[in-house]
């Protein structure tokens, strides 16, 4: 490593021993405390939810590992997940573990190409879909692909069949199978969102999982958050796809350090979910806070005052929590200011996400800087992290006694994070995979010559260890003026405005920067009520004037963070919205820029078509 490359280190607490394994650390906490409650089943009527104890999911883990034995699964064998986040998802994720194989997540909202790919690279050997949409969609495969031999449906009561198969298998070839089962051993192979190419599997040792997992918990300020406390038991509900290595860790990591985990697999439902179940931490990714903050201001803009207050309000929130990053803190007056605040608008916003939550987690894609400082003046922190599948979730993270918003924090506990000279970012330690399944070049291609794991990001970190992202690295953009330009600062911002959905920054090679934009459809009628404005479709509110005047203010708002070189000039509304569903996101809600800018090429055309 060179002498002048900066570091951010945070020290961790433990070491994953080499006989360590995700099964082990179920049955230590299965031993430490048999009859709390780990998991929380919502039942199939109604908003109640089922208390699971360790003891419990212990043995029906075990149950579906014989069943897994019994059909033929072999130790390092790999079974194909493709499922919504649900309580079977933990189930089948531990089972695996318990019969030493390894578990192969697939979005499920994966295409039957994406799936094809993903199921033959990997060699599975079965696969267990959550329906029997998806059973229709994997069906052709199981002739085409060699090494895939069954499929089993979640909710055709298959995995039942397993476990009553399973039932003469004898307990001791479980406990073989976990003993034999080294930390260095392959727990899972999760392939990449793919936002270029083709995925890459990125095969994770139990040893990366865990050393995540230990070191976070047991970190003196990130404790609270997760462990049971005397004060009394976290509580979390996940709703992001647990085929998402983000989401797996906060499962694994809820399961180690004692919290009760609920499963929301219907985004439809979510809110309903969150209120029945009262969770006090969530992770999200940005686009959620940019949805429940657009919508609290579209619900207040019905009428002028409530719009007036509402926004009144959320300046005060902002001004407060930046003051909180000062020396002097916040003012009497504004302190004061905060708490009228809190009796009518911020207690009701916080009873809408169930009245319990008090830290949320964001991942998977930048945090604008006046959203974190909103929740945190409203009483919800959002700490702000950052990691990739490759380094088994996080890498760096603002912890409640280390919180700089705009940040992705310092370096998550036990990981090391540096920046190389052309800004990459760059992460080392336990977390860190190995290597990309069947693919040597590429795992080459992902480390420096002295071991350092190439990020793809581009970054800084100050004097104090915070670690700031300004883009990806393949996104940077050089105008025909040389004038390298980052777009996710800009993409951030102008997509919190209200009307706008997704941004795509373009201006390679051309005289000026200009952007792409989609309309939330969820939100335009909201909108064009609050501003006096007749219903209309999207297409139509492409080429209203009022629209687009509102969008120019946005753009105009958005290039106050930057050069007048790097501003945007000229924007084109798009009248279809990037969706997973049109292959324009990746499940993970990433934009696709490569298809955006292939299938968009003559929509960015009539950008430069007129300079104004």
């Amino acid at each position: 490593m060179a002498a002048d490359r900066p570091v951010s280190y945070v020290e961790g607490t433990h070491q994953v021993p080499d006989d360590m394994n995700l099964a082990t650390m179920l049955k230590e906490r299965v031993d430490e405390c048999p009859d709390e409650v780990v998991i929380e089943r919502k039942s199939s009527l109604g908003s109640h939810w089922v208390p699971i104890t360790y003891r419990h999911f212990d043995e029906h883990v075990a149950a579906l590992a014989k069943g897994f034995i019994h059909l033929g699964v072999k130790p390092g064998d790999r079974v194909a997940l493709m499922s919504r986040t649900r309580y079977e998802w933990a189930l089948i994720d531990f089972a695996l573990a318990y019969a030493g194989a390894q578990s192969v997540p697939i979005y499920e909202t994966s295409s039957r190409s994406q799936a094809e790919w993903i199921l033959s690279d990997s060699g599975a050997r079965f696969v267990i879909v959550e329906n029997t949409a998806l059973r229709d969609l994997i069906s052709p495969l199981c002739e085409k692909i060699d090494t895939l031999e069954d499929m089993f449906v979640i909710e055709s009561g298959d995995l039942d069949t397993l476990i009553t198969k399973g039932a003469g298998v004898a307990d001791d070839e479980i406990a073989t199978r976990i003993e034999n089962t080294t930390a260095d051993d392959p727990a899972t192979i999760i392939y990449t969102s793919g936002t270029t190419g083709r995925p890459k599997g990125c095969v994770l040792a139990h040893r990366q999982l865990l050393h995540v997992v230990l070191n976070g918990p047991n970190h003196p300020t990130l404790k609270p958050i997760i462990m049971k406390t005397q004060g009394g038991q976290q509580r979390t509900l996940l709703f992001m796809p647990m085929a998402h290595v983000f989401a797996r860790f906060i499962n694994i990591v809820a399961i180690y350090g004692g919290a009760t985990i609920g499963h929301s697999p219907d985004t439809k439902n979510l809110l309903a979910d969150i209120d029945s179940f009262k969770p006090t931490f969530v992770l999200a990714v940005p686009r959620v806070f940019e949805k429940i903050y657009n919508a609290a201001d579209a619900k207040a803009g019905v009428s002028p005052v409530k719009r007036r207050l509402f926004r009144y309000y959320a300046k005060v929130a902002i001004t407060y929590s930046r003051a909180l990053q000062t020396e002097e803190g916040p003012s009497a007056w504004l302190t004061a200011q905060r708490k009228i605040g809190d009796r009518l608008v911020y207690a009701k916003l916080r009873s809408v996400l169930g009245g319990k939550l008090k830290y949320v987690v964001s991942g998977g894609g930048p945090l604008g800087e006046r959203l974190g400082h909103y929740f945190r003046g409203i009483g919800i922190n959002i700490l702000e992290g950052y990691g990739l599948t490759e380094t088994s979730a996080p890498t760096c993270v603002n912890r409640p006694d280390a919180i700089k918003i705009g940040t992705i924090g310092q370096a998550y506990p036990g990981c090391m994070v540096s920046v190389a000279e052309d800004g990459e970012i760059l992460a080392k330690g336990d977390h860190v995979f190995k290597y990309y399944l069947n693919n040597e070049e590429a795992t080459k291609e992902a480390f420096t010559p002295d071991g350092w794991f190439r990020t793809g990001d581009l970054g800084s970190i100050d004097d104090d260890g915070f670690v700031t992202v300004t883009g990806r690295k393949k996104e940077l953009i050089v105008t025909a003026g040389g004038k390298n330009v980052a777009p996710a600062v800009l993409e951030d911002r102008l997509r919190g405005h209200p009307l706008v959905s997704q941004v795509v920054v373009v201006g390679d090679n051309r005289p000026f920067i200009g952007a792409l934009v989609t309309i939330d459809a969820d939100m335009l009628p909201a909108w064009l009520k609050s501003h006096n404005l007749p219903a209309m479709s999207v297409e139509e509110a492409a080429e209203n004037p009022q629209v687009l005047a509102a969008l120019d203010r946005a753009v105009t708002r958005a290039n106050e963070v930057v050069s007048r070189a790097e501003s945007i000039r000229k924007i084109r509304v798009l009248t279809t919205d990037f969706t997973v569903d049109n292959n324009y996101l990746t499940p993970s809600m990433k934009v696709k820029r490569h298809e955006v800018l292939k299938d968009f090429a003559s929509d960015i055309d009539q950008i430069y078509a007129a300079k104004r």
